[in-house]
């Protein structure tokens, strides 16, 4: 990480910094991304001190990296590159909206003939033979079953 990155706020970027901040609107994190900024500008429109990057973390309770990041993001991508987050990598869900709608209309109905409810193995090998999933373990249904208000036995 560059340490040698300065900050240089336009007028039009301090103000809205600093509206941000004033409203209270935003969530913490983007607030505190803000003060980091405004604590770290060397531009004209600052107020004149030349702040380290170890003041500006102890001042915003940030350590040094965050402080650096956010400044290197500021300089190089601009200010929303600087205050939002990228989305976070994960897993796909293994249920899709259509394949949850299937699975909850499945348990809601008559369970196929000769067994007496559905069992959530039954659930899962009826969802594999329709198509809507290729492979979901029972732990999977019974999570996302348990996140649905229905109850199909009361």
């Amino acid at each position: 990480m560059s340490h040698s990155l300065h900050v240089r706020l336009t007028k039009v970027d301090r103000s809205s910094l600093e509206r941000l901040i004033r409203k209270g609107t935003h969530s913490a994190r983007v607030q505190n991304r803000a003060r980091i900024l405004l604590l770290a500008d060397r531009g004209e429109f600052s107020d004149g001190k030349e702040r380290t990057r170890q003041q500006i973390g102890e001042a915003t309770l940030t350590c040094i990296p965050t402080v650096c990041r956010i400044c290197r993001l500021y300089a190089t991508e601009g200010l929303q590159s600087a205050l939002s987050e990228k989305p976070r990598p994960g897993k796909a869900p293994k249920l899709s909206g259509e394949a949850e709608a299937h699975l909850i209309a499945m348990a809601c109905s008559q369970p196929p003939k000769g067994q007496a409810r559905w069992t959530l193995k039954l659930l899962r090998n009826q969802l594999i033979a329709q198509g809507h999933v290729q492979d979901i373990s029972e732990v999977a249904l019974h999570k996302r079953l348990k996140k649905t208000r229905s109850n199909p036995g009361g």
